[in-house]
């Protein structure tokens, strides 16, 4: 993708926060998630019945959802969840207000917290919070949507897990000749 691409969206006024997760995707991201049938899985962005990760979440486990365009909008409430707190969270979120969406699915208190998100999106900072609140990157992949701008991540938050990257804080300075 050129630089006039990332320019753009860096200029954008409006952020675009629909992206649908390829089907065959968001399968490969929530197997990665160990779970037990007692789990209560939560899709807090289902855009719709088929959406691709809750349709897909484990049969045996309870699921429940929360979606924007049907009136229910993660950010502003816990949305009375029907089948009990959830134990994991796993979505594709929207990238224009990620730091809200970490500290709400931190509010919930799961066991695990699960993102498909750009690789740049994956900051120091956003895992120093999640670190804070007790979880680890347990897992990581990175992957390619052809029709999405840069590399992609699928990254497992677990509560009380260690870490599997390593942050330096130092700020280092090149040697100038």
């Amino acid at each position: 993708m050129s630089s006039n691409v990332s320019h753009s969206i860096k200029q954008r006024k409006v952020a675009k926060d629909v992206f649908i997760t390829p089907r065959d995707l968001a399968l490969n991201h929530i197997n990665m998630i160990d779970y037990t049938i007692d789990d209560v899985w939560y899709d807090p962005c289902r855009y719709n019945i088929n959406g691709s990760y809750y349709s897909q979440f484990p049969n045996e486990c309870d699921k429940t959802w929360s979606e924007i365009t049907e009136g229910f909008n993660f950010l502003e409430s816990d949305m009375g969840l029907e089948v009990g707190e959830p134990t994991i969270i796993c979505c594709n979120p929207p990238y224009s207000f990620l730091d809200k969406w970490i500290k709400k699915c931190i509010e919930f208190k799961p066991r695990v917290i699960s993102f498909l998100i750009g690789i740049g999106n994956l900051t120091a900072r956003r895992i120093e919070i999640l670190n804070n609140a007790g979880y680890g990157l347990s897992k990581m992949k990175m992957l390619k949507v052809k029709e999405w701008y840069g590399m992609s991540l699928c990254v497992v938050f677990e509560k009380d897990k260690e870490d599997i990257i390593e942050i330096d804080r130092k700020v280092y300075y090149s040697v100038k000749e």
